[in-house]
């Protein structure tokens, strides 16, 4: 894996550090598996994953790039070709049934419903009765408005038809409530949403409706009330998984819910006056969510049960929706065969791995890879490259903190070759625990915008190297070890209720041994 673009001979991999004076001169590649530092193999592997459409298993310790390789990923999967429908079944409204669509068919379909949208006029230029009803006209004065507001900001009388204009009865309580009761029925003040009439148009007369469209009104002519009246003879459906969305799901430490969806709750029972149908309250999983993208699963292990059940969507592919609480409204509700082809990518700790199911990691190895990542690289020049590649990626994401000199830069690359020999116990290597070495370089780029900087330089890396001790070596430093600090902060009685055998049986770490996250 090339540390840059490889565009040009100044912006490309044969730029040295020598050569470089602060990361601005840095090109970080537009490929996001490129961005991914260190783990060549791993890359190599997704990259045959998203083509191929296979899983893939990531092992190591927190901070090395797991996650980062997923989401570059699944940015290299085509868009998304199919969108997920619950439609509305009349015969069994509890058994609502999957419709799968096409992309064609769902931009086919929005032609149609941009055909219905109708014609936008000012409300001064539609017929005087017509902006009367919808609440755009005072009746009295003429003055125009907005229908939310219910008094005419010229006249300050209600803007309701009078009932002698409109033929109806009106409301024998107008005198005493001065038009309340008017006002809480309906729309906005009462008015009406939508207007019909007849207009002639080439000496042919024709039914037109009218309708609010915020500052505008909105003129529907004969044939788009007919395709609107076609739309809504349709079987009424909720879509479920957009066919516009992201290919990349995270469904780290999910619930049962949030991993396999789940139907809301009703009070009112799926009453079709009073509650909502049963469609309209399936919720997908994010094993649907995820169909044709990325899944991805950071510590595994942790779903535990649930891990069959990912099992079994990745062998079928589909995977049924029901409602999870036997208490719920929505207990009784299911939809079947919903699809969830999904690419999964699942991490874990190298300690956690005799805990994922053994059938799961069988489906993986089966349709997929495994694979190891690195925590240290050599220190090669290419390597280091790419370290100051790594710089220039961090700086731009965080967005908060100026660039890094090429002093500080160098400085970088000293830390990292340290905290490689230290945590890892590689020399002539670089570290790849590039989550904590950002830290390292998000702190240096705040001590130097507090101070209004221009750029990071190599001070501020070596005073937040300071800073950045762990917590156990701080409290060694200052106590001697963890114990005496644990004696200094405590109570008597707490000291106590410790007993013998908590300060007899410590294992303290000998000093300058290595610390849970390798800062020095």
């Amino acid at each position: 894996m090339n540390g840059a673009s490889g565009s040009g001979r100044g912006r490309g991999a044969t730029l040295s550090l020598e050569e470089i004076s602060s990361t601005l001169e840095v090109p970080i590649p537009s490929d996001p598996l490129e961005r991914v530092i260190g783990q060549d193999r791993a890359v190599e592997l997704a990259r045959i994953a998203a083509y191929q459409r296979r899983h893939l298993l990531l092992v190591g310790p927190p901070g090395i790039g797991k996650s980062m390789t997923a989401q570059a990923l699944a940015l290299h999967l085509p868009r998304p070709k199919q969108e997920l429908r619950v439609v509305h079944n009349p015969e069994n409204p509890e058994r609502p049934t999957i419709e799968v669509v096409t992309r064609d068919d769902v931009v086919a379909e929005r032609e149609r419903a941009r055909g219905v949208e109708g014609e936008l006029h000012r409300p001064q230029d539609v017929p005087n009765t017509v902006a009367e009803r919808l609440g755009y006209r005072c009746p009295r004065c003429g003055f125009y408005s907005l229908p939310s507001e219910r008094q005419c900001p010229s006249c300050g009388n209600m803007k309701q038809i009078l009932p002698s204009s409109t033929g109806s009865s009106g409301n024998p309580f107008r005198d005493l409530v001065g038009g309340i009761l008017e006002v809480t029925v309906g729309g906005a003040g009462g008015l009406s949403e939508a207007v019909r009439t007849t207009r002639l148009k080439n000496g042919v007369e024709e039914v037109v409706a009218y309708e609010r469209a915020g500052e505008m009104i909105k003129l529907l002519d004969q044939p788009a009330l007919e395709r609107r009246r076609q739309l809504q003879r349709e079987t009424p459906y909720k879509v479920l998984v957009k066919i516009d969305r992201n290919p990349f799901v995270m469904c780290t430490g999910a619930s049962e819910t949030e991993l396999l969806g789940d139907v809301r709750h009703d009070p009112y029972g799926g009453h079709p006056q009073l509650g909502s149908l049963p469609y309209d309250r399936v919720i997908p999983g994010s094993i649907h969510e995820a169909h044709e993208g990325v899944l991805f699963i950071d510590e595994l292990p942790h779903l535990g049960p649930l891990q069959r059940f990912i099992l079994t969507a990745m062998q079928e592919r589909r995977f049924p929706i029901s409602g999870r609480n036997p208490q719920s409204g929505g207990a009784s509700v299911r939809v079947d065969a919903v699809p969830c082809d999904f690419i999964l990518v699942a991490a874990c700790n190298i300690q956690d791995v005799n805990r994922i199911l053994a059938p799961l990691r069988s489906r993986i190895a089966g349709g997929g890879y495994e694979t190891l990542l690195e925590t240290a690289m050599p220190d090669t020049e290419g390597n280091r490259r790419k370290l100051v590649q790594f710089c220039a990626q961090e700086i731009a994401v965080d967005g908060r903190i100026p660039p890094a000199s090429r002093g500080a830069l160098e400085e970088f690359i000293l830390e990292a070759r340290r905290r490689a020999e230290r945590t890892d116990g590689q020399r002539n290597a670089l570290t790849l625990r590039l989550r904590e070495m950002g830290g390292l370089l998000r702190a240096a780029g705040d001590l130097a915008t507090v101070e209004h900087a221009e750029m990071i330089e190599a001070a501020h890396l070596r005073e937040a190297i300071r800073r950045g001790r762990p917590i156990e070596e701080q409290i060694r430093s200052r106590y001697g070890s963890l114990a005496g600090g644990i004696r200094s902060d405590s109570t008597e009685s707490q000291r106590e209720g410790m007993g013998y055998y908590y300060w007899n049986h410590q294992e303290e770490t000998p000093p300058g041994g290595p610390g849970p996250s390798g800062y020095g």
